[in-house]
């Protein structure tokens, strides 16, 4: 090895290391991460869509809706359609003939909040239902109020989001007790069907008087045109209306499967 190329050689690598050095008290300019944003007004409903790149912000990079209340609950526009008969959101991708029925989430809230995040995945399926019920996100009278709130406004975006994409959609109407009738029916649309669930409102003295008094309210302020019941009709919640629609619950089917007969259900 020559004395040249050895010469050659740390001149490189020192030349290398000063280029480093150099780079490394440089001072660096500032990550600016910029948004390209659009907005469009006037969409169905009132809404301003924004569109920003690789965020989602509470759903807030698609659609922010006119609101209703102290909340802001996206508005919902009545409906009188209704369906020959009804099947979970859990088995919509398995049903194959969908023209005729409808799309209920009187399921576990975990089968569902798919739904809400990744609010594109499920538009294609959806519209090939006759009507679809906002999702049943919990609002049980144990959760934090802020999260009951919460729950009621996903139900709402979903329910707004997917009408503005032409799906008929049914509201579900919920409450916990009774200071949450301040905003539970915010965003709900009068005189149109509405659906409800008596499902585990019936344990108790107290549960059940919570459920009445939900019920008579949701009568007074909604005036509803019909109300898909799920679930069993309380007997003085049965008097009340004579626009109920009772719906077959998955015990039901279960019972039929087994060869016992439901009771009340279509």
């Amino acid at each position: 090895m020559s004395a040249a190329f050895v010469l050659n050689c740390k001149l490189w690598i020192f030349r290398h290391v000063e280029r480093r050095r150099k780079a490394c008290l440089r001072p660096r300019r500032p990550c600016l991460k910029i948004l390209h944003c659009s907005f469009l007004s006037e969409v169905d409903g009132g809404a301003s869509v924004i569109y920003r790149q690789n965020r989602n912000n509470e759903n807030l990079n698609k659609v922010i809706f006119d609101g209703a209340g102290m909340f802001d609950i996206p508005r919902l526009q009545p409906t009188d359609v209704t369906a020959d008969s009804y099947i979970g959101f859990n088995y919509v991708k398995s049903c194959k003939e969908r023209a005729d029925k409808g799309v209920h989430f009187f399921i576990d809230d975990y089968q569902f909040t798919r739904c809400w995040s990744q609010p594109d995945a499920y538009l294609d399926a959806l519209r090939q239902f006759r009507c679809v019920f906002t999702p049943d996100f919990s609002t049980y009278t144990d959760f934090p109020k802020a999260i009951q709130i919460y729950n009621h406004y996903r139900k709402h975006w979903l329910g707004a989001y997917w009408q503005m994409y032409g799906i008929t959609v049914i509201p579900t109407i919920s409450w916990s007790d009774e200071s949450s009738f301040e905003w539970c029916f915010d965003g709900e649309p009068e005189n149109g069907v509405v659906a409800v669930s008596s499902v585990g409102t019936q344990m108790n003295k107290g549960a059940r008087r919570l459920f009445y008094l939900g019920y008579c309210e949701m009568l007074k302020r909604l005036n509803p045109s019909a109300i898909l019941f799920y679930g069993a009709v309380p007997d003085d919640c049965a008097g009340l209306a004579n626009k109920i629609i009772p719906l077959a619950t998955f015990q039901d089917g279960l019972k039929k499967r087994t060869g016992t007969a439901a009771k009340g259900a279509i």
